[in-house]
């Protein structure tokens, strides 16, 4: 079924206020996709990247925990498909009109017996999104977060013909080169960014507990920047200190903040679901000689690797001045550097593409985005610092140009 959008709610190309960018945008990014997809020889793709339906459509709700996917013919337009109400929420974000909208029954929601994909299977046979025969040749993102292997078990099942393979991320790829209303929402997010990390540094102070310098995190990634509202960001404040600093990806806890110990931040300012993640290290009183060394070596070496970092470089060639740069100092860095940002969803800000490190051949150009993230976990303790770029003919653009160096309160 087709659900209608509720009373009063325009739909369509009407339906404008909610959307972050005009019709046309979707429409050249929907053109560019259908053109990597003909070079593959593809007739259809399944979407299922939270963050690729809002690159493609504009939909934006907190429904990506449930089965959902557009389907992209290889000519023709491109239909949504979601659980019944939240096909509602299509009609606010997405600038897809009605009939291109399609919800399943409440009753396929976590059922052992069916799945929502064996109905969105059937219904996009029936309207010509997916073809079931032995030349067709559908391409779905197996390697994203939120398709499970029931729903893609569901799908093949009525693709007797047809042999489900994978995407390679096709749509994420396409998403790579930012258009300039992209780079403005990148900006804004950089602004947040900014912002908040200055408010948490701030509120790094002895004896305050961890989670009371998060409630300030957050409060300052929704109030946003400019009078611009912020947004939830993909990945929660992170937060390790003191010996946990040695570890990345810890979030807080209630403890007290202690003198003598360095606490990591790691945060994202989030403007329409645009990301500019950002990290810096505070040390509670003076800092061990070996984390203000380590300090040092990894902002030399981030303005070794910004250096390096032009159109026509490799990500293989950014890695390695930065490599350089840490290695005269007897240090190294098994894990990459950065990687590309754009949008994000829960559970991650990357794109899942790009990434800079020693095997990365991919030529970066004009309009890439970027985290740079530098991150030295050792044995008890760490330290972070990280930049969000956007890439022009002349160089990097920091989005949040934060002083990039340890901060230290005495």
């Amino acid at each position: 079924m087709s659900v209608s959008p509720p009373s009063g709610v325009l739909s369509g190309t009407e339906n404008i206020e909610s959307r972050p960018f005009p019709r046309q945008e979707y429409l050249d990014r929907l053109r560019r996709v259908q053109e990597e997809m003909a070079r593959r020889s593809l007739s259809s793709l399944v979407v299922v990247d939270p963050a690729n339906l809002y690159y493609l459509t504009g939909y934006n709700a907190w429904s990506f925990y449930m089965p959902q996917c557009l389907i992209v013919p290889g000519a023709g337009d491109p239909h949504l498909f979601t659980r019944a109400m939240d096909a509602q929420g299509a009609h606010y974000t997405a600038y897809l009109p009605a009939s291109q909208v399609h919800g399943y029954p409440e009753e396929l929601v976590h059922r052992p017996d069916v799945h929502p994909f064996d109905w969105i299977a059937q219904r996009a046979v029936e309207i010509g999104v997916l073809e079931d025969s032995a030349d067709a040749r559908v391409a779905a993102e197996l390697d994203a977060h939120f398709f499970s292997p029931r729903g893609y078990l569901a799908l093949q099942a009525h693709l007797r013909h047809t042999r489900i393979e994978d995407s390679h991320e096709l749509v994420n790829w396409v998403r790579v080169v930012k258009s300039p209303l992209e780079q403005d929402k990148l900006r804004v997010a950089g602004e947040i960014a900014q912002r908040t990390m200055q408010i948490a540094i701030d509120a790094i102070e002895p004896g305050r507990r961890q989670c009371d310098v998060v409630a300030e995190i957050q409060y300052a990634q929704a109030l946003g920047a400019r009078k611009l509202g912020g947004d939830y960001p993909a990945i929660v404040p992170m937060l390790p200190t003191g010996e946990t600093a040695g570890t990345p990806h810890l979030t807080w806890s209630d403890l007290p903040l202690r003198t003598g110990e360095a606490t990591t931040i790691e945060l994202a300012g989030v403007h329409h679901r645009y990301h500019a993640p950002l990290a810096r290290t505070v040390s509670l009183g003076q800092p061990p000689a070996e984390l203000s060394r380590c300090a040092g070596a990894v902002t030399e070496g981030l303005h070794a690797a910004l250096e390096r970092m032009k159109p026509g470089a490799t990500g293989r060639e950014v890695h390695a001045a930065f490599t350089e740069v840490i290695g005269a100092y007897g240090y190294s860095k098994a894990s990459r550097i950065g990687y590309s940002i754009g949008i994000g969803y829960p559970p991650d800000w990357g794109e899942h593409t790009i990434s800079l490190r020693a095997e990365e051949e991919t030529e970066l150009v004009a309009g890439m985005a970027f985290h740079v993230i530098l991150g030295m976990w050792m044995h008890g303790w760490g330290y972070e610092l990280s930049e969000s770029v956007l890439l022009h003919d002349d160089g990097p653009e920091r989005l949040a140009p934060l002083p990039q160096e340890l901060t230290v309160k005495i």
